[in-house]
C-alpha cells in the first residue's frame, strides 16, 4: 500500500521524490542552502515541477553551486547560460543568480556560514505549522517577510516573500506537510 503524500507530492516522479525525500526536511548544507535560493529565484512566475524537472540542469549549468564559482561569473558565462536550453533562459535570473551568489558569500564571510545566518531567524528551530491541507499553507509569513527585507538589504535578488516562503519550506525551517502525511 503506497504511503500517503500531500496531494502536489504525487504530480512526477521528480516531484514526488522532491517531497518525500527533501521538502520541509532541514538543510545545513551551504551548497545545498545556496542551490534553494538559486532554484527558487528561477522558479519565480513559473511552477515549481518546471524548475525541479531542470534541477540536474541547473547544478550543472551553474557548477554544482558552488557559490564562491557562480559570484565569479562574467558577461561571457552569462552569454554561455542564456544559450543552455536546460535551463530558464531569463537574462534577470541568471544575472540574479550571480548577484545572490556574491551576497551568499559575504554572509558566509559575515557570519561563518549561510547556514548560522538564516537559522538564526528561528534560533535554529523548525517552525512546524501542524496543517491539515494545502489550502492552509500561506503565500507569504511575517517570518518570510522579515527574511526577504534582510536578503534585499544585503544585496539579494528574487528573494521577496512568496519565494522566501517557499525557500523556507524548502530548506526545512517550515515544515507545511499536511498532518496525515506519511513524510512529515
Amino acid at each position: 500500500m503506497e504511503k500517503h503524500r500531500c496531494d502536489w507530492g504525487r504530480m512526477s516522479p521528480k516531484m514526488q521524490a522532491y517531497h518525500d525525500t527533501r521538502w520541509c526536511k532541514p538543510l545545513h548544507d551551504e551548497r545545498e542552502l545556496f542551490a534553494m535560493l538559486i532554484l527558487e529565484g528561477a522558479q519565480a512566475g513559473l511552477s515549481w515541477s518546471t524548475i525541479i524537472e531542470r534541477e540536474e540542469n541547473y547544478r550543472r549549468a551553474f557548477d554544482g553551486f558552488a557559490p564562491a564559482v557562480v559570484a565569479g561569473y562574467g558577461d561571457e558565462k552569462i552569454a554561455e547560460l542564456m544559450q543552455d536550453s536546460g535551463i530558464i533562459r531569463n537574462r534577470r535570473k541568471i544575472e540574479a543568480a550571480v548577484t545572490n551568489a556574491q551576497a551568499f558569500v559575504r554572509v558566509q564571510e559575515e557570519y561563518h556560514s549561510f547556514d548560522q545566518y538564516i537559522w538564526s531567524f528561528t534560533d535554529g528551530k523548525v517552525i512546524d505549522h501542524q496543517v491539515k491541507s494545502m489550502d492552509e499553507v500561506p503565500a507569504t509569513s511575517a517570518l518570510s517577510e522579515r527574511v526577504s527585507k534582510d536578503l534585499k538589504k544585503r544585496g539579494f535578488k528574487f528573494v521577496g516573500p512568496t519565494i522566501i516562503y517557499s525557500y523556507l519550506q524548502g530548506i526545512g525551517i517550515y515544515n507545511d506537510h499536511a498532518v496525515d502525511c506519511a513524510f512529515r
